[in-house]
């Protein structure tokens, strides 16, 4: 986990935050930020800037600090931490059976990475054009490129 960011850094995450929000508002799915832990094996625990999770809501989760069953994770890169991100923590997301979308943001070059899973072991990759839109189609919303990188 990284403490302190930059201010684009910060912004990113706070965009795909809202997005969700407000796109998953009313859905049994919701979006959660980096203090919601991700275990992705008995040795491992990760915080991702954003992630969603889907029937999550009920009080008795209210005081979990970490569940196992993501279906989005993003993402937002750094330089000090994209090699870690785009590595050891790609390959233990990968594993997640639950997880369908992984998403890498990078703040300064303003690039977006969607892999999606096609398979039990499969995903595609690929990287989303300026103007486009991120398409998460199991939680049934689409990320606008433009609000990702939104200044205001």
């Amino acid at each position: 986990m990284m403490a302190g960011g930059s201010g684009e850094h910060a912004r990113v995450q706070k965009n795909i935050f809202g997005a969700l929000f407000v796109a998953l508002r009313g859905s049994p799915c919701s979006p959660y930020g980096p203090d919601m832990g991700i275990r992705t094996h008995d040795l491992s625990l990760r915080y991702p800037d954003v992630s969603v999770f889907c029937g999550r809501d009920s009080t008795e989760n209210d005081k979990l600090l970490e569940f196992d069953d993501p279906r989005v994770v993003v993402e937002v890169l750094s330089p000090s931490t994209k090699d870690q991100d785009e590595g050891v923590k790609l390959h233990e997301y990968c594993a997640i059976a639950s997880l369908q979308a992984i998403i890498y943001v990078d703040p300064v070059a303003e690039t977006i990475r969607l892999l999606t899973r096609t398979d039990a072991r499969g995903w595609s990759d690929e990287t989303i054009a300026p103007g486009g839109h991120v398409p998460l189609a199991e939680l049934g919303v689409s990320l606008a490129w433009a609000e990702i990188f939104a200044r205001s």
